[in-house]
């Protein structure tokens, strides 16, 4: 076959591939997802609600961040969080010391955090058993315990603080709403990265290594290289999320940017939506962010820890009730009814 036949059967692959993507459910959800983000985000005007919008957004990304590894790739990482420290604390400080556009801060710091990756993620992912877990645990506070006893450098305990300085070329905007249309952005940004994840050889071979690791190499999969690769892609991610959090909230400190809670969260996000789902983090992060926030909101000055008690117990319920996450079980039931709608029409044709 010739070079040129070989490109035009590319090309109309290409092609097909496009078309189907355009007419499957998931871009229909997409769409529509965006929509109603964006009318929300221009519409809303309550402050606190505008908060809960653009917190469930963010962590809709970043557990979609984290599910890169943690879900697609089955590698359970509960230290993200240095990953996410290294992206708030890169470009804050370049931000107020050099003058350097966070934007511009942003990418320095997850490169950063791509490297520091690759130096964790090789040696812990030749070997079996929880060692990569550890290891991202540790180096997140190790982390932790550098930038406290820094503070030259990175004001130790106390904190930074970002100046105010509202200019979109210093990721500062005036008005709440175009932080939300910065956070809808990075969520559609991570929900397509994951539909492309799923559909391309890389998601494949992530799938193969999650469900049976000793198979996948037997049939040739690079195991180590392919969760190598989705560990970069995720702190990368990841990394951006920490900006983008920084430039929002305005400050970052270290016992709350490293602590393990933030890893933990980004995990239990996408393990009550579905882990290896495109959809299951978002599904988590809009059911656990608002519930957080208004049980905090509505509870937490009356009735000290009651919120919390309420919130670990509604948690608890959901992965008892929907052990494999909202997603996949909506998707089994919805699988289920066509197969029984056929039984019972074969039934009734063989009763005649």
């Amino acid at each position: 076959m010739s070079t040129k036949t070989t490109g035009l059967n590319h090309e109309r692959h290409e092609r097909g591939a496009r078309r189907v993507f355009f007419s499957e459910p998931s871009f229909w959800v997409l769409t529509a997802l965006v929509v109603v983000m964006a009318v929300l985000a221009l519409t809303v005007k309550d402050k606190f609600y505008l908060h809960v919008l653009i917190m469930m957004m963010f962590y809709a990304s970043a557990s979609s961040a984290w599910n890169i590894i943690g879900g697609f790739g089955g590698q359970l990482s509960l230290g993200h969080a240095a990953f996410f420290g290294i992206g708030a604390y890169t470009s804050s400080l370049l931000f107020i010391n050099t003058g350097i556009s966070p934007w511009i801060g942003m990418i320095i710091g997850a490169l950063t955090s791509v490297g520091i990756a690759a130096i964790i993620g090789y040696p812990s992912f030749r070997l079996r058993g929880p060692f990569f877990t550890l290891v991202t645990i540790a180096f997140a506070e190790v982390l932790r315990i550098v930038v406290v006893s820094t503070p030259e450098i990175t004001k130790g305990s106390v904190g930074v603080s970002v100046p105010f300085r509202p200019s979109p070329t210093n990721f500062i905007f005036r008005e709440t709403s175009e932080y939300a249309l910065v956070a809808l952005a990075l969520m559609t940004t991570m929900i397509g990265i994951g539909l492309w994840i799923e559909r391309s050889r890389i998601g494949y071979y992530l799938a193969s290594l999650r469900e049976d690791e000793d198979a996948a190499q037997a049939l040739g999969v690079n195991t180590g290289r392919y969760k190598l690769v989705a560990l970069l892609v995720s702190a990368f991610f990841t990394s951006v999320m920490g900006t983008f959090y920084a430039q929002y909230i305005f400050y970052i400190e270290p016992f709350g940017i490293f602590s393990l809670d933030f890893g933990v969260l980004l995990a239990m996000m996408s393990i009550i939506g579905g882990l290896g789902t495109v959809w299951g983090p978002i599904v988590g992060a809009f059911f656990v962010t608002p519930l957080g926030e208004f049980l905090r909101a509505n509870l937490g000055g009356q009735f000290q820890g009651l919120h919390l008690v309420i919130y670990g117990t509604v948690l608890i319920l959901m992965v008892i009730l929907l052990p494999n996450g909202v997603v996949p079980s909506i998707a089994a039931r919805l699988k289920r009814r066509p197969v029984k709608a056929e039984a019972v029409g074969v039934a009734t044709e063989e009763a005649r």
